[in-house]
């Protein structure tokens, strides 16, 4: 049984009532744990065909996510191939709430690490652009690492406040997701260190937060749109009584609003408010285009190396850096210009020595394609856990080049082909 705070008990007690005995008798149990198939790259029937691990039923509320056991869910050769994302499963619930189309303007504006915008990318198919926003550098990076190993083609990334961005992006979304930063408590079975910094205080502290986050968001949601509110908490504060406060101050209708209790779904805990605005016009921004650093000598170089490499092309090319490099990008359509630049727009390509023409494919191009796409070597397990140690391998090929190594179909990263030797390309910080 996991030590739970005095005040924390009396206020769970006085919510839960009769129920309240059963609420404790499943924090002296083990956290339920989760994964979503990742249908961008693979199929759930054919991921239950080559899967090593242990699935344990399906998540009722997310026909792509699983109930598994067993360790090292971040370890295994399908996790670095972007299988699947590791995902408790009540925050599944969240995202198909947004219901979002292909096509859409869409903003997850507390995105990291990436779970819930993962999954909206999922359903977007990769039309439409996805604004994928954090504000703390740190977890963007955690957030951009998940991003390009899920294959994700549509996504922006961001690092700004929600003040800040409702600032530019007025009226500008069809869909608004908000997995406001909370007191936790229904993540305590799962996340055991959290509890000491629990107190009614922090609650507060809390609440204060996300009614701003929701004003921003308001801000930037469009006539018509729909916004999802979410928290892993139970307080009310942030809940029920939060969403009633938002109510009162902004014209939206309710469609639905649900609290997880652990001891009544299998999963943590976890509340979601569905609401449409009902107010309000769809404004439009200038889209961003090619800027300054724009140089036809790399597209040239690109041009070249696409041809020989890729057996698909491109669209909506962005070039950064400078005179001797040059990177460039695939932008989703009708990328808005925000004002400033994002952390990472699209999908990047390539790297480009506009002196010697040497093309470096980029990783997250890599992880976008599918084996028909590209050149490729498929391997072997062994072989693969090889490769992602960072180890060369041997392989039947005798002509040089770039190749997709892929496993089971799916990709691992670059490896260049020399003399019947992969040389790898993976980058250093992905290693196992």
């Amino acid at each position: 049984m996991i030590e739970l705070p005095e005040e924390f008990k009396k206020r769970m007690s006085a919510q839960l009532d009769a129920d309240y005995s059963e609420y404790l008798k499943i924090c002296g149990g083990e956290a339920v744990k989760g994964i979503r198939v990742n249908t961008l790259k693979i199929s759930a029937v054919e991921f239950e065909k080559i899967t090593p691990i242990e699935l344990c039923g399906n998540v009722p509320w997310e026909p792509d996510g699983y109930y598994v056991s067993g360790e090292g869910l971040g370890k295994t050769v399908l996790h670095a191939a972007g299988a699947y994302y590791v995902q408790e499963p009540s925050a599944m619930s969240v995202a198909r709430k947004l219901e979002v189309k292909a096509g859409e303007r869409v903003l997850d504006l507390c995105s990291a690490p990436g779970g819930k915008g993962t999954q909206l990318a999922q359903s977007m198919r990769g039309e439409g652009v996805l604004v994928l926003n954090e504000i703390d550098y740190k977890r963007c990076g955690i957030l951009t690492s998940n991003v390009e190993r899920m294959g994700i083609k549509n996504a922006v990334i961001t690092c700004k406040s929600p003040e800040n961005l409702a600032e530019t992006a007025v009226e500008y979304f069809d869909k608004i997701l908000v997995d406001a930063p909370c007191s936790g408590e229904g993540m305590f079975r799962k996340e055991v260190n959290a509890i000491p910094e629990w107190s009614v205080e922090n609650v507060k502290r809390c609440a204060e937060r996300q009614a701003k986050i929701l004003n921003s968001a308001d801000k930037m949601l469009a006539g018509g749109g729909r916004l999802v509110y979410s928290t892993c908490t139970f307080a009310p504060e942030e809940d029920e009584e939060q969403i009633e406060n938002f109510l009162k101050t902004h014209d939206y209708k309710l469609l639905e609003m649900k609290k997880l209790l652990p001891h009544e779904i299998r999963g943590e805990g976890h509340f979601y408010a569905v609401m449409e605005k009902m107010t309000g016009d769809r404004q439009n921004l200038s889209e961003r285009g090619v800027n300054m650093s724009y140089s036809r000598t790399a597209e040239k170089f690109y041009a070249e190396w696409e041809k020989e490499i890729l057996r698909v092309k491109f669209k909506n090319l962005f070039f950064t850096g400078n005179a001797g490099q040059t990177n460039i990008y695939s932008l989703p359509g009708n990328t808005p210009s925000l004002g400033y630049a994002p952390v990472r727009s699209g999908v990047k390509l390539v790297t480009v020595n506009t002196v010697n023409g040497k093309v470096e494919p980029a990783h997250a191009l890599a992880m976008c394609l599918k084996k028909d796409e590209a050149e490729s070597i498929e391997v072997d397990e062994k072989t693969a856990l090889q490769y992602l140690r960072g180890l060369t391998f041997e392989c039947d090929m005798k002509e040089k080049g770039w190749r997709l190594v892929t496993y089971n179909n799916l990709p691992l990263g670059w490896c260049k082909a020399v003399n019947g030797v992969a040389k790898n390309h993976l980058p250093k910080g992905l290693r196992i």
